[in-house]
């Protein structure tokens, strides 16, 4: 039976520069979704054309930068991550060599194959984020999960997030006596009986 092998990562796109290649409505999906997930990114696409949203998107943020010209493997310089967004094969592949070639992680939209990383479907309340990763098998599926997470998830964990760091921040001893003691403290999310009180 074939099992996800992913290794899940969450990357501080604040700290990264990401080159998104296509200015069309993939390039628009992917730089909206760092954008709403990480507002700090700094991210380059580079297109011949770019949707109107997309330049409407890029003016809302001082580190989105639009240029328009065909791709180049000199766009590649400084990047450390790239995503190939066009709808166009031959060029995604071409992207795809030239990233190999520098040793950049990419992402091509739509083909598993050419891919080191996926954009999972993410939930998030406060500071709590989860990331749901089909294996690129069904998107479909993680957009649905991603539903039914978010509506089951209460907005007031993140209120609990924020005491737990508080209590982990003043409790002593060492790394083993700390996480006994935050385990005890979080059973009650997960034991049945009290869920019922």
């Amino acid at each position: 039976m074939e099992e996800n092998q992913l290794f899940p990562v969450f990357f501080k796109l604040h700290r990264l520069h990401v080159l998104v290649v296509g200015g069309g409505n993939v390039g628009l999906e992917k730089v909206n979704a760092m954008l709403q997930n990480s507002p700090e990114a700094t991210v380059t696409v580079v297109s011949l054309s770019f949707l109107p949203e997309l330049k409407t998107l890029a003016k809302q943020y001082a580190n989105v930068e639009l240029v328009e010209k065909a791709f180049s493997c000199g766009d590649l310089f400084g990047k450390d991550l790239v995503i190939a967004a066009t709808n166009n094969k031959e060029l995604n592949q071409s992207v795809w060599e030239k990233a190999k070639c520098s040793k950049v992680l990419i992402n091509v939209a739509d083909t598993p194959e050419l891919c080191d990383f996926y954009l999972g479907s993410i939930v998030q309340k406060g500071n709590l984020k989860i990331a749901i990763s089909t294996n690129g098998k069904s998107p479909t599926v993680a957009k649905r999960l991603k539903q039914v997470l978010q509506e089951a998830i209460p907005d007031t964990l993140d209120e609990v997030l924020n005491k737990l760091h508080l209590i982990r921040d003043k409790l002593k001893g060492d790394f083993a006596a700390k996480v006994k003691k935050l385990n005890s403290i979080t059973d009650v999310l997960v034991d049945p009986e009290t869920k019922e009180l």
